[in-house]
This record gives C-alpha cells, structure tokens and sequence, in this order.
C-alpha cells in the first residue's frame, strides 16, 4: 500500500513547518515505510480528503486515514510491527507521553513566542488573514505585540531546555544509545523553529544543539536539507 503524508507549508510547498508533520516524517523514516507528501496551506487542510481533519498531519496508507501525529505513531507501530520500533515497547510508549506533555506545555509556547511573526511572513495572503485572526483571539495579543518581546523568548529557551540537556550528558538520544519517537517529538519543536527563524538560538557548543545536529544528520540528513 501506498503512504500519503499531508503536511503543512507556507507559501512556498518545499518547506513544511510544522513541528507535528515533522515527527510523523521522522516516524515514517525511522520505520523505513516510502511516502509521498503533500504539503498543504492553512486554509486547505479542511478540503483535503473530503474534509476528514482539521489539522495536519494526517496519513492516508491505503483505505486507511489516521490524523495526529502521535496516534499516526501508535497506528505505525501496529501496522508495521516489522519495521523498527517507535517506542522499544510499553514503556517507550510512556515515555513518549511524557515527552509529548513536556514538549507541547514547555517549549511550544516559548517557540511560538519567537517564530509567531516568521510564520505569519511565510504564508500567502489568504493563509496570513486566517493566521492573524486565529492566533490573535488565541494568544490574546497582536503578532506585533509577541514580536516586540521576541528576544526575551529567546533567552528563556535554553532554561526550558534544561531537563533535555542534563540527560543529554548521559546518553546520545533521549530514547539512549538510538532515537526513538521521544526524540522525534523534540525534534519536531526545534525544527519547526529552525525553519520558520532560520536558528534554532542555541549556542555551538548547547548538548542540546548537538543532539539537534545528529538528528539532522539521521535518514541521510533528509530534514537538513529542509531550510
């Protein structure tokens, strides 16, 4: 069966952004399942596939549709029992989890604090109305307004980093000696700030950068080449 990945992009369909397609792409990679994509813009996705989800990502692997990019890893595991695990087993999956609930709840924020306006900027005319207004009625504040502190974002990265960089002293990956969806997940974070900022505002030698930089350099550096 053939895999479609619906993503998400901004003007230009070569750069997808979004920090959930980037771990399904990182899933589907480290499953070494073939895929197309299909980036679509914010106002497209609730046309795709007769309307099926509101967000992306979302794949189609033959008769089957799945959205949300951790239970698109769950269904991946399942399907594809095979192929390299996701999670190395149960307890994995959990700390996938907690990796996800850190992720969402403490670098999100600060990454949509830094990124928020370079995205609107990436965006078509239409797709920035739609962002503008969404964004806007969500965050309480102007684009302008969370642009105008960008910087103090940007300072409290690295602190909001920390847990990450102090197990990064003991073991290359969060899932240990290999990556895991745990490591997708953070992952994903980082990349979609690298994308839309063009820096992930690490300094050189940050172990978190480092492990960034092996993970750009997984599945033939594939998402390096993504800028």
């Amino acid at each position: 069966m053939s895999i479609t990945l619906y993503s998400l992009c901004g003007a230009d369909l070569a750069r997808p952004f979004s920090p959930h397609c980037w771990k399904t792409v990182m899933a589907l990679r480290h499953k070494g399942l073939p895929f197309s994509e299909r980036p679509l813009a914010f106002t497209a996705i609730p046309s795709a596939e007769g309307g099926f989800s509101k967000t992306v990502p979302f794949l189609r692997d033959g008769e089957r549709l799945v959205s949300d990019s951790f239970q698109i890893a769950l269904y991946l595991e399942e399907a594809y029992p095979d192929a390299p695990s996701l999670f190395g087993g149960e307890g994995g999956q959990a700390m996938a989890r907690f990796v996800e609930a850190y992720s969402q709840t403490t670098v999100h924020p600060i990454v949509t604090r830094i990124a928020l306006k370079n995205i609107h900027d990436m965006l078509a005319p239409t797709d920035q109305a739609y962002f503008r207004e969404s964004r806007e009625k969500l965050l309480g504040k102007t684009i302008e307004e969370i642009a105008a502190v960008r910087e103090t974002a940007i300072a409290a990265l690295p602190e909001a980093l920390k847990p990450l960089r102090h197990m990064l002293k003991a073991q290359p990956f969060i899932g240990g000696d290999g990556p895991l969806f745990c490591d997708h997940i953070v992952f994903g974070a980082l990349q979609w700030l690298r994308i839309t900022t063009g820096s992930v505002h690490l300094a050189d030698d940050d172990p978190v950068r480092t492990w960034f930089e092996r993970c750009l350099d997984l599945h033939g550096s594939e998402a390096r080449a993504v800028a």
